[in-house]
Formats: C-alpha cells, sequence, structure tokens
C-alpha cells in the first residue's frame, strides 16, 4: 500500500509489503511520489530479503501504481498472483504529525517498522498466541493456510 505521510517538504509516500501469515513487514520502500516504482521497489526488498515464495498471492489496493504494467511484470517475474482489494492504512499508526524534512520521516518510519512493528506488536492469534512477527517467523515451518 503506498500512503502519504506529511513534511514540511511535502508529501512523503510509503509503499509497504506486509506478510499476512507473520504480520511481518518484509518490505518498503519511500518517495516523493507514488509511481508504480515505489511499490515494485517495495516488492523487490521483500524478493530481496527472500521472503516471497512463487505462487502465493500478493494482495494490494485497486490504485494505478498497482495495475502498472512494471508492477504487473515484475509480479510474474517473482511467480506471484495478484489480488485486488482495500486496506486501511499504516500511517494511521505512525501518526499523521508534520515531520520537519523527508529524512525526518524516513528515520521514523524505519523506527517503527523494524523496531516496533516487526520486534514488539504481539498478535492475537488463537493457534500461535501473542507473538510479534518475527517471533512468528522464527516458529518452525507451520502451514499457515486458512482453512476453508
Amino acid at each position: 500500500m503506498a500512503s502519504g505521510l506529511p513534511t514540511i517538504e511535502g508529501r512523503w509516500y510509503l509503499a509497504t509489503v506486509i506478510d499476512l501469515a507473520t504480520r511481518e513487514v518484509i518490505g518498503y520502500a519511500m518517495a516523493e511520489h507514488h509511481r508504480a516504482e515505489l511499490v515494485t521497489d517495495a516488492l523487490r526488498m521483500a524478493a530481496g530479503r527472500g521472503d516471497l515464495q512463487g505462487g502465493r498471492i500478493m494482495h494490494t489496493d485497486c490504485g494505478s501504481e498497482y495495475t502498472s504494467g512494471e508492477f504487473c511484470y515484475e509480479l510474474r517475474e517473482l511467480d506471484l498472483r495478484r489480488s485486488v482489494c482495500r486496506f486501511g492504512l499504516l500511517k494511521a499508526e505512525i501518526g499523521t504529525a508534520v515531520q520537519e524534512s523527508r529524512e525526518a520521516a524516513r528515520a521514523d518510519v524505519f523506527r517503527f517498522i523494524e523496531v516496533e512493528y516487526n520486534r514488539t506488536r504481539l498478535r492475537r492469534h488463537p493457534e500461535f498466541g501473542y507473538l510479534t512477527p518475527l517471533e512468528t517467523r522464527a516458529r518452525p515451518q507451520y502451514d499457515f493456510t486458512p482453512a476453508a
């Protein structure tokens, strides 16, 4: 999802890739635009970390950056299927205070994702208990596919 964070220098857009099984942010990118390049960069970060498996579904919203040829090409290269839906905004959790610069916003997003969200946010799941996204990923491999 791409969302605009307010800064004195102008909007700073954030795109994230979240693993729905663990709720871990596995890829993200920031830029002063929300073109296809932004969301493709976030997808490439997730792929570069080795956290994407072929044949999986990539849920996105219906913005033009997600329907672009560039993004769809990258999905095909990674053997991912696309599903379009609506999501809440990560920026609602980060906050909407105006940052003094884009660099300050980038640092705040990095701290939120890498320090707070992935390492301290607890998942409320009846089978896995109260674990952070990183703790969930570290568990032995389970089939996280929801039962039909």
